[in-house]
């Protein structure tokens, strides 16, 4: 089965770029700029995953896993340029299952997705 990824990511050539990657490498990958976009894709579609920047204009990342998370049962992979230990701490207790640092290549992104995945299909 193919992975359904909710990628949330406010800077549109990094969304574009890791869209494309994802999906070229067999994720079916549905892209939103921001908290409100995401939380209509998440309504209107299924997803395995959300992918999601903490810091985005219409709200925080962070809000955003608890509400998908409860609402959608969600796992997701915070991406941040912030990786003191109280901002994983802080992104854990969200519900992000891994906390990964900006600048990323899709090498670590993709990695990062294959072990929540897995965690998923484990747990």
């Amino acid at each position: 089965m193919t992975a359904r990824i909710l990628l949330v990511e406010d800077h549109a050539d990094t969304a574009r770029m890791f869209g494309r990657l994802l999906s070229m490498t067999g994720y079916a990958v549905k892209v939103a700029s921001g908290c409100k976009a995401a939380l209509t894709l998440a309504e209107q579609e299924s997803f395995d995953l959300l992918v999601c920047d903490i810091g985005l204009p219409d709200g925080s990342g962070l809000d955003l896993m608890r509400t998908v998370s409860t609402q959608y049962g969600l796992r997701g992979i915070a991406v941040s340029g912030f990786g003191e230990l109280k901002d994983i701490d802080d992104s854990k207790a969200a519900g992000f299952a891994v906390h990964i640092l900006k600048p990323i290549t899709f090498d670590k992104m993709k990695a990062a997705i294959d072990r929540a995945i897995a965690a998923d299909v484990e747990g």
